[in-house]
């Protein structure tokens, strides 16, 4: 069965290094589901805004949340476009020389408009998955959003259609001279690694840690 493919358009087609690029459904879904974070850009009266946040994918929609009041989700919810990017280090990339120094990275960019998500049991819906997205199985363990907080919470949703990701791999690219240089090149395994968990002091006694958390890590 052939995999779904995003359409390349003018601003998704890579330019710079064609043959990293990927326009798999499946790898640019997988990529955001593996991170934690994401990036939105967005342009009020000709300021430019980059800011963080959570995120989650249900099916070929991307969904953010924050805080009604906030400056950042009133002026996307507003129609104006976006571009929301995230990255995942791999490796560091030490060459032989300076120039040719890199990371193997995941990174997916998506642009589009989103749309504020008003339907209660779809925000509900979306809000169960900005849990799930972070501890896979918590939302089943706490207490979900009551009315009140639903009010209080802006969700947005926007298409996973205008995409692209971008993918290095394998060693350092030298110069064919510098191969000669007497300098140690190669990679350094960087990944996102969970400590142990720590126990709110307010914890009610006997309450065990659960497996999802114990146990956790990233894909």
């Amino acid at each position: 069965m052939t995999t779904p493919s995003l359409t390349p358009t003018e601003r998704t087609t890579l330019h710079r290094r064609p043959a990293r690029g990927s326009y798999d459904v499946a790898t640019v879904h997988a990529i955001l589901d593996e991170a934690l974070i994401c990036h939105v850009g967005f342009s009020v009266d000709g300021q430019p805004y980059v800011l963080p946040t959570t995120h989650a994918r249900i099916g070929d929609q991307l969904y953010i949340h924050g805080a009604v009041g906030g400056r950042f989700l009133k002026s996307v919810k507003g129609g104006i476009p976006v571009c929301v990017t995230v990255t995942l280090i791999d490796a560091l990339v030490l060459a032989r020389s300076a120039f040719h120094h890199s990371m193997n990275y995941r990174s997916v960019v998506i642009l589009g408009v989103a749309t504020e998500v008003t339907d209660p049991l779809h925000k509900r819906r979306a809000f169960e998955a900005l849990i799930e997205h972070v501890v896979p199985g918590r939302s089943a363990q706490v207490r979900g959003a009551n009315e009140q907080e639903l009010k209080a919470t802006t969700v947005l949703s926007l298409p996973i259609l205008e995409a692209s990701a971008k993918i290095r791999t394998g060693q350092p690219i030298d110069d064919e001279a510098d191969y000669a240089v007497q300098c140690w090149a190669g990679l350094v395994p960087v990944s996102v690694a969970a400590g142990k968990p720590i126990a709110d002091p307010k914890l009610s006694p006997g309450i065990a840690l659960p497996p999802e958390v114990a146990s956790y890590k990233r894909a």
